[in-house]
């Protein structure tokens, strides 16, 4: 069956505004992952394959429809060979349809590991997400402070570099749009060697309040917070982070001068706005990926899993996610309920996530722990309560996320969370959403969610059984809601948003 969905007149909208803002100026677009990566095939031809990743996918509307540059790591040989090749130049993409140019950071491998190994991961991304117990950890040692000068730095100036010589191939000062922690002083070097540029930064993670900011050494998070505010706009996800980050500027720069109202911060006399901009998804994207024979297939593997109850949850297998505490609360519910055994089912999907990092490596054997105790303890001939699906398989999960009456999104904190996103628009069962308060997404998904906190195992187990015996009327209410923000918000608002502030700022 062939499935016509109709044309995007807010798609066609954001192409017309995104030609507009690259008339004139030059839009240069900078990330640790980038959008595709070289391999070199066993007949020794180079072949390209589309990047992956969050921010890949919600920018996949610019890199068929605008020329910018794109400026990334080279992750791989190919990568590198390439660069190599062209002499550090731009190249054209080679995926089809394409119309992006390509400049790769290369980076001795040494210094990347320190830069990505040792103090991006796990040091920023676990300080960002509050996960370090501070009594033990972080331990901020000689190879911490190595990482950062040999590392962070050494890697966030090469990246500058190359986005400065980008700029210079410039008639006029660009537009230069950074993402994410991995790269918090770039806008201070590209600000010093191309001053009229207009610098947006968004911050994919959370951003924690200044007290836990405390717990990494007061030159390098007065350096961090500096860096930003060479920004002319830093974006978050949800306006606990903005807030959270002018706090953490009124705290650690005591030359600023931090409006909380105007949410602007100036400093050197400068002013960076501050801003929230939730990220999202392409509903008719993510309907085509539904729709898809292949996902209409894995549907029919998992239908015969599915009771008269199913609970879904899709992550990554990770710490931050919260995993252990949403299977134990699947234990209560089967302890306090027994009139749901055989008449409940738990689907987990769960992409295995940096795996040679020691605490994601011992989380993983903890979930694994608690499955086999659940599936141990009540589990019979006929009935398994709880089925893994350790795999990085998207089209499956989102064939797992059509069939569920409660989807599990319990994270201990996240910036945004899509996945409670893509839930309702998929879903064929006008499911609930069971969603912690401490994610982004919970902004715009209270109004239909079941809100829990994500240590709140009781009241998780209550949240399950709420949705399991919600009258129908109410259930269509709550989905309603979400579906229609998720639609009317999606990733064509965010990025349209964001264009708009920028050419604003002019």
């Amino acid at each position: 069956m062939v499935v016509a969905y109709p044309s995007d007149p807010r798609k066609e909208e954001l192409v017309q505004l995104c030609e507009q803002l690259v008339q004139e100026r030059r839009l240069i677009i900078v990330s640790n992952r980038g959008p595709v990566e070289h391999q070199l095939a066993a007949n020794g031809q180079m072949h390209g394959r589309r990047g992956t990743g969050g921010i890949v996918t919600s920018l996949n509307t610019l890199t068929y429809n605008i020329d910018f540059t794109w400026v990334a790591s080279a992750m791989g040989e190919g990568d590198r060979a390439v660069t190599e090749a062209s002499e550090g130049a731009s190249i054209k993409s080679p995926i089809p349809g394409q119309r992006l140019s390509l400049r790769y950071v290369v980076t001795p491998r040494r210094v990347y590991h320190k830069y990505y190994n040792v103090f991006c991961n796990p040091l920023l991304w676990f300080l960002q997400h509050y996960m370090w117990s501070s009594p033990y950890t972080p331990n901020v040692d000689g190879a911490v402070h190595d990482a950062w000068e040999n590392g962070y730095v050494a890697v966030n100036k090469a990246f500058a570099d190359c986005v400065i010589a980008e700029a210079q191939d410039s008639e006029s000062a660009p537009y230069v749009v950074v993402h994410d922690y991995h790269l918090y002083l770039v806008p201070l070097y590209v600000r010093q060697a191309v001053p009229d540029a207009t610098i947006f930064h968004f911050v994919h993670i959370p951003w924690p309040a200044p007290a836990y900011w405390l717990l990494l050494p007061s030159y390098i998070r007065n350096s961090i917070c500096r860096a930003l505010c060479q920004n002319d706009i830093v974006g978050f996800q949800c306006l606990r982070d903005a807030r959270a980050f002018l706090q953490t500027c009124q705290e650690f720069l005591p030359d600023a001068v931090v409006n909380h109202d105007e949410m602007t911060v100036e400093l050197d006399g400068r002013e960076v706005n501050v801003r929230v901009y939730p990220l999202s998804i392409d509903p008719s994207e993510l309907r085509r990926i539904a729709d898809s024979p292949r996902s209409m297939d894995y549907e029919r593997r998992l239908q015969p899993l599915c009771l008269e109850n199913t609970i879904v949850r899709v992550d990554r297998l990770e710490p931050s996610k919260n995993i252990v505490r949403g299977f134990r609360a699947y234990n209560l519910l089967l302890e306090r309920h027994p009139e749901l055994h055989e008449k409940v089912t738990f689907l987990a999907f769960l992409a295995p996530s940096r795996t040679r990092v020691r605490q994601y490596q011992r989380y993983a054997e903890e979930v694994e722990q608690h499955v086999q105790n659940v599936n141990n303890t009540y589990g019979t001939d006929t009935w398994t309560p709880i089925h893994t699906f350790y795999e990085n398989n998207y089209t499956q999960a989102i064939a797992g996320l059509r069939l569920y009456d409660v989807l599990l999104v319990n994270p201990v904190i996240d910036g945004m969370n899509l996945v409670a996103k893509e839930g309702p628009v998929v879903n064929t069962k006008e499911g609930m959403v069971v969603l912690s308060e401490s994610v982004g997404a919970h902004d715009q998904l209270r109004g239909g969610a079941l809100s829990v906190s994500p240590t709140d195992i009781e009241g998780t187990m209550q949240a399950m059984h709420s949705a399991i015996v919600m009258p129908p009327d109410e259930r269509t209410k709550r989905w309603s809601s979400m579906y229609e923000v998720v639609e009317r918000e999606d990733v064509t608002h965010w990025l349209k948003l964001q264009i708009e502030d920028m050419m604003n700022l002019n």
